[in-house]
């Protein structure tokens, strides 16, 4: 990275709404031999137990907020985040520091044919657009969205439609997009798109 924050090599930021599949399409390029580096998993490596976080979440949201286990409570913290907004302030004060530090070492650590940043609010940030390469965005229907997060989270429609109200809209995000992948369904449909990606970013990260 140079002292503006972004990224002497070719880079992509992969984002999508909640449901949309970027996990999956994120381990499909993995496999093509992409470097990943997935900003969510740095999260919650963060708030997991023994996370370099911990000390800070205790001391600004109280005991309450950690399980016996050392870890975040999630469940209570995301509560406590959608109730009452200037909380979600305070906790993105503490992790976004973090969560900068450790992609950038992850990223200089990373071998692979070109950066692929995993990063689930990539248009929210308004900085990842201007860090990386390339945007690209794995798009489906919030119809889509709703029905897998309700069956993979156990949440109800109410609970998944307010998570998607504090993401950015389906538009924003295909705008933002230099490419975009469909995962409306069939998840065999995915790999072809990857692997045309693949090859469009080689050729463009051995052109840089």
């Amino acid at each position: 990275m140079d002292e503006l924050g972004t990224f002497k090599r070719f880079s992509v930021g992969l984002t999508g709404g909640i449901g949309s599949g970027k996990s999956t399409v994120a381990d499909l390029f993995a496999e093509q031999g992409a470097a990943v580096v997935d900003t969510d998993l740095i999260a919650h490596q963060l708030t997991a137990v023994d996370g370099i976080a911990i000390p800070a979440i205790r001391a600004t949201f109280g005991a309450e907020l950690i399980l016996p286990d050392g870890s975040m409570d999630r469940t209570a913290m995301r509560e406590r985040v959608f109730a009452e907004p200037h909380e979600k302030k305070r906790l993105e004060a503490i992790l976004i520091p973090l969560i900068r530090l450790s992609t950038r070492e992850a990223a200089e650590q990373a071998e692979g044919a070109y950066l692929l940043f995993v990063v689930p609010l990539l248009v929210e940030s308004g900085l990842w657009q201007q860090r990386v390469s390339r945007v690209l965005t794995v798009d489906c229907s919030e119809e889509v969205q709703i029905r897998r997060v309700m069956q993979r989270n156990n949440l109800s429609e109410q609970q998944v439609r307010a998570i998607m109200a504090n993401q950015a809209s389906r538009s924003a995000r295909l705008e933002a997009a230099d490419d975009v992948i469909s995962n409306e369904g069939d998840s065999a449909a995915l790999l072809p798109q990857v692997l045309e990606l693949h090859q469009l970013y080689l050729k463009l990260a051995s052109a840089q």
